[in-house]
């Protein structure tokens, strides 16, 4: 099974994290081509791996599923209720501030119809969205963050960092050209998880270095 094993961080009986790479997607899309994606290959090998957040194809990092419906429904509570701690590394055009310079974005967002699937900033009928970030290192003319996303909604970190003027490298759906130029892929990693147990209530922490 192309890039699975390699990818298990995790597995007991009620859950599992995997590391999706980019440029595969998270769950199945529409039309035969696009059927491949991480959740289907893990669901080969635990049958009863079912969904419980996903990711940007373009994204990589951290992917939780749950095993079972129950367990599935008990992890997708404890998403909404913003109990999971999600953090993402990202490399943006431009300074934001000096090293260790921390924010928060709050900018309400919706899908941009005539656009789909982009979304956009919208002030009347855009959803509460919310986003921390803090700058870990200049790197030339661009800047490596941390990212909080408070929120979860589509394309969250995307818009938001692209609103306040520092696109994410390498994002073909948002940056200008000059920032989507200077990197091969999204520079967007799920670097870290930290969440309850959902049946053993134990501490649990799962780390990935980004790939960039």
């Amino acid at each position: 099974m192309p890039g699975l094993s390699e990818g298990l961080v995790y597995v007991d009986d009620h859950l599992l994290v995997l590391d999706k790479p980019a440029g595969l997607l998270a769950v199945p899309g529409r039309g035969e081509d696009k059927q491949d994606c991480l959740s289907e290959r893990a669901r080969r090998m635990w049958p009863d791996a079912l969904v419980v957040h996903r990711l940007d194809m373009a994204t990589s990092g951290l992917f939780l599923m749950g095993r079972g419906v129950h367990m599935q429904r008990v992890l997708g509570r404890t998403f909404a209720d913003r109990a999971v701690d999600k953090q993402y590394i990202a490399v943006v055009a431009g300074h934001p501030g000096e090293v260790d310079a921390t924010g928060t974005i709050e900018l309400p967002l919706a899908a941009d119809w005539p656009n789909r699937p982009l979304q956009k900033v919208d002030a009347e009928a855009g959803r509460p969205s919310t986003t921390r970030w803090r700058v870990l290192a200049h790197e030339g003319p661009d800047a490596r963050l941390l990212l909080e996303p408070v929120t979860g909604r589509t394309h969250q970190l995307r818009v938001h960092l692209q609103a306040i003027g520092h696109p994410i490298l390498g994002d073909a759906l948002y940056a200008p050209a000059p920032a989507l130029a200077r990197a091969p892929r999204l520079l967007l990693h799920a670097s870290r998880l930290r969440l309850a147990h959902p049946a053993t209530e134990e501490a649990l922490a799962f780390d990935s270095p980004p790939p960039f």
